[in-house]
């Protein structure tokens, strides 16, 4: 267990600064994806390798998250940040000077190596800071961050010069700020033996937890391979359903995405996990269905629409699922339990997306959003028809 340090005054810039830092990485995430079509272009290859060079990013973060995930209950917060926000500025590097779509795939690997261990010592530093508000920061901030990234980039694509480099100049800067501000940051922990046996990767879910971490498994794959559509192969498909080559409007297309689910976050934190998981799996159900309808009609405000819709589901499923199985774990099983529950939440992000890849290649790209996006209803129609029962159980009180 982690020996948090008293703290004599919280105070307003460690929270500020730990949230900048986390909306950071999640921002840089989302960066490459307005790129990946010019990407393409540049350098000649196939949709399959292009949501390769996306979907390693989620192989470096499990890894992470699963080796270093605890590593700061022993070592400190401040060195593992410091130790990210290294890695990350590695990562930009790499991206910076990249000519060929092999250092692509290592930059992104580097990336989610970075990313892993960020969201995992900030999430943990911002509860030792403020156990309040912190959980809510930790939600929100991603997909802020997200929106944000994938924004700013399309923008500094159409308006900046030097598409494929200007957005990293600007990471690297963000990040070598981040580490001198660093050094102001109050460490919340204490240093303690155990640092290597924390390293041995924990996969583990409670027994009495397994039956609401399976039941909602359907849903929360299918909101997270959503999101790894959208971020890799949405700006292609934002530029088939318009005709349009603006490279805003497929950066303005996840931004939409993430950007709801925030406040679909917001909005219903303080809502039972039932109702959350209901309402969440309704709006994602709903907005793909409009989502479809927009790209099979080429009509972009329908495509637009049914973003924003399946972006509330997007939050509100991924809050639902969480609260739906996290209460369920004991204080000391809850660290494996997540480990658990990011593991299918990453695969679900990335082998969905690889396999659109290779699904494109064969029958197009609209075919493919078809058949991934109808997988998506039938999985989120199924957990919400399973939630539908035993309607007495759940009145019954805890």
């Amino acid at each position: 267990m982690a020996q948090t340090l008293p703290k004599s005054a919280p105070g307003f810039f460690p929270a500020l600064l730990l949230t900048a830092i986390l909306m950071a990485f999640l921002a840089a995430a989302a960066a490459p994806t307005p790129l990946y079509a010019l990407y393409r272009e540049s350098w000649q290859f196939s949709a399959a390798l292009l949501t390769l060079a996306f979907s390693i990013y989620a192989g470096g973060l499990m890894l992470a998250l699963l080796v270093f995930g605890s590593l700061s209950d022993y070592l400190g917060r401040r060195p593992l940040i410091r130790a990210a926000l290294i890695i990350e500025l590695l990562a930009m590097s790499v991206f910076l000077y990249a000519n060929s779509v092999e250092l692509l795939i290592a930059g992104r690997l580097l990336q989610g190596f970075a990313t892993g261990i960020a969201t995992a010592v900030l999430g943990a530093a911002m509860l030792d800071i403020d156990r309040e508000r912190g959980p809510l920061i930790n939600s929100v901030a991603p997909m802020l961050g997200m929106a944000l990234g994938a924004l700013g980039s399309s923008a500094l694509v159409q308006f900046g010069g030097d598409p494929l480099h200007r957005v990293y100049v600007w990471l690297l800067a963000v990040f070598a700020l981040a580490l001198v501000l660093l050094r102001w940051l109050p460490e919340s922990v204490s240093r303690q033996p155990g640092a290597l046996a924390s390293l041995k990767p924990r996969i583990r879910i409670p027994p009495q937890a397994r039956r609401a971490f399976w039941s909602v498994a359907p849903l929360n794959a299918s909101l997270w391979a959503l999101g790894g559509f959208y971020l890799s192969l949405g700006p292609t498909l934002a530029r088939q359903v318009t005709g349009l080559q603006v490279p805003m409007i497929g950066g303005g297309l996840v931004s939409l995405l993430c950007f709801c689910g925030a406040v679909a976050i917001f909005g219903l934190r303080n809502q039972p996990a039932p109702v959350i998981l209901r309402r969440g799996g309704l709006a994602l159900i709903v907005g793909l269905l409009v989502t479809l309808l927009g790209v099979d009609s080429s009509n972009l405000w329908l495509f637009f629409l049914g973003t924003a819709v399946a972006g509330l589901g997007f939050g509100g499923a991924f809050l639902g699922a969480l609260r739906s199985v996290v209460p369920l774990a004991h204080a000391h099983e809850r660290g494996a339990l997540m480990a658990s529950f990011y593991v299918l939440s990453y695969l679900a992000f990335s082998v969905p997306a690889i396999l659109a890849g290779l699904a494109i290649q064969r029958y197009g790209l609209v075919a493919t959003t078809n058949g991934y996006a109808s997988l998506q209803i039938l999985a989120a129609s199924l957990v919400l028809l399973l939630s539908l029962r035993a309607p007495a159980a759940r009145k019954a009180p805890a």
